[in-house]
């Protein structure tokens, strides 16, 4: 028996004396391998609405003028009639063929229970199972590929749907090996059943078509392409190139050389007509992110006894310009700012589908909630501008087959310039230019190999910020924004199952990346014995150069539990370790943790490394205020994260909002003991003490072309304190939102306030 109840709380309002609202809907009888299946049969406008949905609908709709929330669901006899109706045909599809289904209905205060009663009777069973097929060929096909997909066995349970997904799975075998005119209303089955015994005999006939004694195999012909303008009109003049001999390209845009399209049409001439590589032809070229439309390619018999086919892809390209401005209001802990982007776009450079972008980017923050108008109340300001092209292929000295069957391959060229300023501490510019390799071994595993990346960066620090700095010890941090380097590294990545990432199955996703820097310029330093600097190490061009190995991991499972209810767990892991020319990892190349997307009770690069406290910046005022928004970084990281996320209502204001709640763990800490960071180094005996502990709850707005969410996350465990005092929720529960004597003596001891929540706000999952 499966019982689904959904709890009431003014609900009726507005129901009439003479209606029911559906409350509760109980099905008795059902196995439970198929109970949850059999609701679904239920019409939908008699199962009881979600409270939720329900609630939206009452507070927002204006009495449903307006589409908000979820229309009292009212009893109709005549649709329950049609629900008992429905699952009894259910049950009787999955086997149990002399089933009955009664109703019955219970009404109380306006409110109606729906009671379906099954007798579900003996299941059949398969006794035999045989085919009949005129055409020989078609029927040593069946019988070579039917045990891969076949669900319909001797001794099997004797289910229609199976049947049918039998029918479907054939037809795509015949779609395959070029059967073009093969439909599916060509396989019959005919079920001989005993009733006495619940067994039965099954036959699937394929029959031939009329007036032929087989069906016929076509082969590819000839292909046409056309591509009209970007209103999707054919007129004007048009570049008109016969290709070769299967290829005649017409191009009424004037902007595509013929391999664009053609690199991805996996049809060629003579070859017999498979369904599944026109399908990977149409997915292909709409890829390439440069075509509005690709519908799928069209086919034309020959006029002739060949069984040949023509052809015909028609393609509308999308505009090949375009530009977004994008703006952020960004507001946390009386600092305000915003964030100005614009993106330029070229979708079809040189006419072979290259992808061209020009990306500006200005982020300014102003601390205290002065004026944007003064500039003494600028925090920071970050300037970026970068520039990519995408090339739809690999583009190499060597020869590569076409790495297209299970995705389109790029290759990008990318360069960037980065401008950061912080107040009173630091200024620093980086110069970054790398080649990428993008590309899939099967629908699932992908890879991306960038073999050279080099960066040039350099920092400037205050002159009394230095001296802050180093009066507290912080030499690594000096020495770390403070430097010019050189670098020049390479990287792997290697990614499974991110086609997943949207769905609702059972499936877990990989993501790991090596990096390895420095060692092409060690040896060249090496061989040209190049000078070194002060502190021993080897230039290039008069700078220090950076050595390392690098990787980070990130591993999650994701596990359906229904509907839109799913449970996902993450976990984080890396390290890097600096070697040869280097003493520690150069600035960008730590970890860091904190913000929307890790432990979000923290603000980002706020946590850590370990046990670290920053009351050691002692009581000055002033060097306090300087130090405040140091990062903090670390060589080692480990991060982990449980959600539950749920579906709360089908239609808030136009969108699908749904709820989460998570747990996140974590930290990052220094490879060795640093003078700068006590407590901060990683220690298997520390780990669990110097390990933090975040709690929340959250919404997401699903508009299905993008989700943004807010989260509400807090502190439960802080590794800058001690023993019991680290479970500062638990044990400070009372001043979660006031200020008692722990606050006090936390503003006293570091200079400024302790939050326990952290709100944020982000596009897209957390994960």
């Amino acid at each position: 028996m499966a019982v689904i109840i959904i709890p009431g709380c003014s609900t009726t309002r507005g129901i009439k004396d003479n209606q029911a609202l559906v409350r509760k809907l109980t099905l008795k009888g059902i196995d439970k391998d198929f109970a949850d299946a059999a609701v679904m049969y239920v019409d939908k406008e008699q199962q009881p609405n979600n409270w939720l949905n329900l609630q939206f609908y009452y507070l927002f709709s204006n009495k449903g003028k307006k589409n908000i929330g979820e229309a009292p669901r009212l009893l109709d006899s005549n649709l329950v009639e049609f629900s008992r109706l429905q699952i009894q045909k259910f049950l009787q599809n999955k086997g149990y063929v002399k089933a009955k289904v009664a109703d019955s209905i219970i009404v109380k205060n306006k409110k109606a229970e729906l009671v379906f009663t099954a007798d579900q009777g003996p299941l059949f069973h398969v006794r035999n199972f045989k085919d009949s097929i005129a055409d020989p060929k078609v029927q040593a096909l069946y019988r070579s590929t039917r045990k891969s997909y076949s669900h319909v066995n001797t001794g099997s349970r004797f289910d229609t749907d199976s049947l049918a997904y039998d029918r479907d799975q054939f037809y795509q075998v015949m779609k395959r090996n070029g059967y073009y005119d093969f439909y599916r209303q060509y396989i019959s089955y005919l079920p001989d059943s005993s009733y006495n015994k619940s067994i039965v005999d099954v036959v699937m006939t394929i029959d031939n078509p009329l007036d032929k004694p087989a069906h016929p195999i076509y082969s590819i012909n000839n292909t046409l392409i056309t591509i009209a303008k970007s209103n999707g009109r054919m007129e004007g003049k048009a570049d008109t190139i016969q290709v070769d001999s299967q290829y005649r390209f017409v191009d009424f845009s004037g902007r595509f050389k013929p391999h664009t399209v053609t690199d991805y049409i996996f049809q060629r001439k003579g070859e017999i007509y498979d369904l599944d590589k026109q399908t990977l032809t149409t997915s292909r070229l709409s890829e390439l992110n440069v075509f509005r439309n690709v519908p799928s390619p069209t086919y034309t018999k020959l006029p002739d006894s060949t069984n040949r086919l023509n052809t015909q892809i028609d393609i509308v390209p999308l505009k090949q310009m375009s530009d977004r401005v994008e703006a952020e209001f960004l507001f946390n802990q009386g600092r305000y700012g915003y964030n100005l982007g614009n993106t330029f776009t070229n979708r079809n450079l040189f006419k072979e589908a290259a992808i061209l972008q020009v990306k500006l980017n200005w982020s300014v923050l102003f601390d205290n909630g002065r004026a944007v108008s003064d500039n003494n109340g600028i925090q920071n300001q970050d300037i970026k501008a970068g520039v990519s092209l995408s090339y739809p292929r690999i583009i190499s000295p060597f020869n590569f087959p076409n790495l297209a069957k299970f995705g389109v391959p790029h290759t990008t060229f990318a360069t960037s310039l980065g401008l950061f300023y912080q107040k009173g501490l630091v200024e620093r510019r980086s110069f970054v230019n790398s080649i990428t390799y993008d590309f899939f071994e099967t629908a699932r595993k992908q890879h991306s190999i960038t073999p050279i990346s080099i960066e040039f960066s350099s920092g400037t620090i205050d002159p009394v910020a230095r001296k802050a700095l180093l009066d507290s010890n912080r030499y690594s941090y000096v020495y770390l924004i403070g430097r010019t380097t050189f670098t020049s590294g390479s990287q792997y990545t290697f990614q499974y199952n991110a086609k997943e990432l949207n769905s609702y199955a059972d499936f877990t996703y990989f993501r790991g990346t090596l990096d390895i820097g420095g060692n092409t310029l060690s040896a060249v330093s090496k061989l040209a014995n190049t000078p070194k600097d002060t502190l021993g190490q080897r230039t290039i061009f008069g700078y220090t150069f950076a050595q390392y190995i690098k990787t980070e991991l990130d591993y999650r499972l994701y596990n359906s539990l229904g509907g839109e209810r799913q449970f996902i767990f993450r976990f984080n892991p890396g390290i890097g370790i600096p070697y040869g020319n280097s003493k520690q990892l150069i600035f960008e190349k730590n970890f860091y943790t904190g913000g929307a997307n890790d432990i979000r009770a923290w603000l980002p690069r706020t946590l850590g490394p370990g046990q670290f406290n920053r009351a050691v910046y002692g009581t000055d005022i002033a060097q306090r205020a300087r130090l405040k928004y140091l990062d903090q970084f670390g060589e080692i990281k480990i991060v982990a994260n449980a959600e539950y996320r749920y579906k709360m209502a089908d239609n808030f204001f136009g969108t699908k909002l749904k709820g989460a709640f998570f747990v996140d763990a974590g930290n990052v800490w220094r490879l060795h003991k640093q003078v700068e960071n006590p407590n901060g180094e990683f220690r298997f005996n520390n780990f669990f003490q110097s390990t933090a502990v975040g709690i929340g709850t959250g919404l997401r707005f699903d508009l299905s072309f993008f989700i943004f969410r807010l989260d509400a996350a807090f502190k439960f465990k802080d590794p800058q304190f001690n023993g019991s005092d680290q479970w500062v929720l638990v044990k400070n529960f009372g001043e979660l939102f006031h200020t008692g004597d722990f606050k006090k003596n936390y503003l006293i001891t570091n200079g400024e306030s302790y939050n326990f929540m952290q709100l944020n706000f982000g596009i897209g999952l957390p994960f």
